[in-house]
């Protein structure tokens, strides 16, 4: 079944090694095939392996002689092994569709937004496009920690340099070193699970940890395990450190802050980033290691609780962004809460599907976002837009469809899976996690509609800029708009195909996971093999109610963001006004970056530069300096004795004679 699985990811990486090497010297459109073409030969690919992979029966998707490819041997030393080997099961099959499938949409969509690039930087991009897929790729298709681990530092670094593309700026440079030490942070976490895992089950391969895992002894573990604190079990501490890592990649608190800087990169970078690849590795991660997890109830509990915390926390801060972008980055960090929930709660199937829906839906809003600056001279400050709906009216349309599946409008992607999650909570007895998750389901709602009102609908604020605007903050603060002569119009039909495509998708995308009320749950069906789960399930009356509370908080999210933005403008302005404290905390993202600048940041430049004044100016400088000084003054001194007359030289060789003669004799 497996033959050809290397393909998909090996597709990407001959893309971007061919643009890397001789992109620059091709054709712009041959750059643009070569980028774009890889990928969807790699989507088409995924879904002959679908096909082959829904042919057998479902105990067979999960048996190894049918799920592997071993390309060759890594690391074989004594007893340990590590192969670079591929793992292709019902899990995988879905990650693929989603990182291949979107993936190709932005990479078709860039084709146009780009086109403004150099040829240089054309290429550039869609090398690093293409890198950054078959690192997503290939973490996902990894069958041990090791290679997984190779997959997400290159995911790590692709991030860095897309978020980075435009280095010239310093906003670019600043969003990529950001988001590449707090990585860091997460990623120190990441691989001191993984050196635990191997100290406590002696490999690295899926199949072997968790087996071993299932069968571990606490008491009989190493040493190591023994010295540990009472109520500390080791593998409770491993998942706890993979979970560190997944806070990093997938940004929850505390490692979140990296994310909303990213839109410092283009648009389809934040598309990929948010939708496909890059945030969805900590979910996967997690997901893929649910034997691990499922051993270990306390880090299940913190997952839940930070997940939760998270979505919460996000939703609040995107309740007042001004920038487009922002915002949406705001709501990946909460939806990306959402998932965390689910798997908290053992829901992991319902977190993965929340994964795949969120792609199809958050990649459109991006996308559209990014179609919105392509014809607003790249201004996405939603204070400066409004009334875009009747000159934009395919992105007015695919976005509403994004909009209404994010804050889980019924039947539409998002309603499901949002749904699915919120139930495992509550059926779970997490009900303050679920009451939590509930209101965060309105907020979505709400900030979703404020931003697409304030885009798309109302008055058309770009017809006078020099004039300042008064939509739901004050006066004060307000930036001074300058003129600009806008002619805001629809984006060309290579940006607007990938909208229309994941329209459709954000509609219909969720019908395959209904719940048991409404029909057959395919989605639990396929991952049954992998996850052991089913459907939750519940009493009617029970399971309606669940079905009918998070839709009724979308509903009333909606027609509260139409009551102020729409109906009466004025209420968001009154409301700054007389909540300014709420309003400044939210605004100011409760103070985070400040406080992370104060206590980590400053001290830690406040080390480096007195370590670069003392230890490596004064110490280090100076050694070096002082040695090449006093080999420079001998050098300076010998120098005297080349006259460049012959006599000197014959006298001084007459010298030498003597002495070594002298020598010889008193010896």
């Amino acid at each position: 079944m497996t033959a050809l699985i290397f393909l998909v990811p090996g597709l990407p990486l001959f893309g971007a090694i061919i643009n890397a090497l001789v992109g620059r010297k091709l054709p712009r459109n041959l750059i643009a095939t070569i980028a774009v073409g890889s990928i969807t030969l790699a989507f088409i690919v995924a879904i002959l392996e679908l096909s082959i992979l829904l042919s057998l029966p479902p105990e067979a998707r999960v048996d190894p002689e049918n799920t592997h490819q071993v390309l060759y041997s890594w690391i074989a030393v004594g007893d340990f092994n590590i192969n670079v080997a591929f793992l292709y099961d019902p899990l995988s099959a879905i990650m693929l569709l989603v990182v291949t499938g979107v993936g190709a949409l932005i990479h078709l969509y860039s084709v146009a937004y780009m086109s403004d690039e150099d040829n240089a930087d054309y290429a550039r991009f869609f090398t690093y496009m293409n890198l950054f897929a078959f690192s997503m790729l290939l973490l996902v298709l990894a069958d041990n920690y090791l290679l997984l681990y190779v997959g997400w530092e290159l995911v790590g670094l692709c991030s860095y340099l897309l978020i980075g593309f435009w280095f010239t700026r310093d906003a670019a440079r600043s969003a990529a070193i950001k988001a590449f030490v707090v990585n860091r942070v997460g990623d120190f976490g990441f691989a001191l699970g993984i050196i635990l895992m191997f100290w406590t089950f002696g490999t690295l391969n899926f199949a072997e940890v968790f087996t071993r895992a299932s069968a571990f002894n606490a008491n009989q573990g190493l040493a190591f395990a023994s010295t540990l604190a009472a109520g500390a079990p080791v593998i409770t501490i491993i998942t706890l450190l993979l979970f560190l890592g997944a806070t990093g990649k997938s940004a929850q608190i505390p490692l979140y802050v990296w994310l909303p800087d990213a839109m410092e990169g283009p648009t389809p970078v934040s598309a990929l980033i948010h939708a496909a690849t890059m945030v969805t590795a900590g979910v996967y991660m997690v997901a893929r290691s649910h034997v691990l997890f499922s051993l270990a109830p306390f880090t299940l509990q913190v997952i839940a609780i930070i997940g939760t915390v998270t979505a919460l926390f996000a939703a609040t801060i995107a309740l007042v962004q001004t920038d487009l972008k922002r915002l949406l980055a705001y709501s990946t960090i909460s939806q990306l809460g959402y998932m965390f929930l689910a798997l908290g709660v053992g829901a992991f199937t319902a977190g993965i599907f929340h994964l795949m829906t969120h792609a199809f839906f958050k990649a459109l809003l991006f996308l559209g976002a990014g179609s919105v600056m392509h014809a607003m001279n790249n201004v996405i400050d939603m204070r400066r837009l409004g009334g875009l709906r009747g000159v934009m009216k395919i992105t007015y349309v695919t976005f509403l469809a994004g909009a209404l599946a994010l804050a889980g409008f019924p039947l539409f992607s998002g309603f499901f899976s949002k749904d699915a999650i919120l139930a495992s909570a509550f059926v779970s007895g997490n009900y303050v996690l679920w009451i939590l998750g509930l209101v965060t389901s309105a907020l979505t709602a709400f900030y979703i509609f404020r931003g697409m009102f304030l885009t798309f609908h109302g008055e058309r604020r770009w017809e006078n800029q020099t004039t300042q605007s008064r939509v739901g903050i004050q006066d004060s603060e307000t930036k001074s708009m300058e003129h600009h002569n806008f002619h805001p119009h629809e984006s060309p039909p290579l940006m607007s195909l990938p909208l229309l495509v994941l329209a459709l998708l954000a509609v219909i995308g969720g019908y395959v996971g209904l719940p048991t009320l409404l029909g057959a749950n395919f989605f639990d069906a396929f991952l049954a093999p992998v996850f052991g789960e089913t459907a939750t399930e519940s009493v009617p009356a029970l399971a309606w109610t669940l079905i009918a509370l998070p839709t009724l908080a979308g509903l009333v999210g909606i027609a509260l963001a139409y009551w102020f933005y729409i109906r009466h403008p004025s209420i968001p302005v009154y409301l700054a006004e007389h909540y300014r404290g709420t309003y400044n905390l939210w605004s100011n993202k409760y103070y985070i970056d400040n406080i992370y600048d104060a206590l980590l940041a400053r001290p830690a430049r406040w080390v480096a530069e007195t370590g670069w004044q003392i230890f490596d100016r004064r110490i280090i400088d100076a050694a070096a300096n002082g040695i090449a000084n006093n080999f420079g003054a001998l050098g300076r001194g010998l120098r005297r004795a080349q006259t460049g007359y012959a006599r000197t030289y014959a006298l001084a060789m007459l010298v030498g004679i003597v002495i070594v003669i002298a020598a010889l004799v008193m010896r």
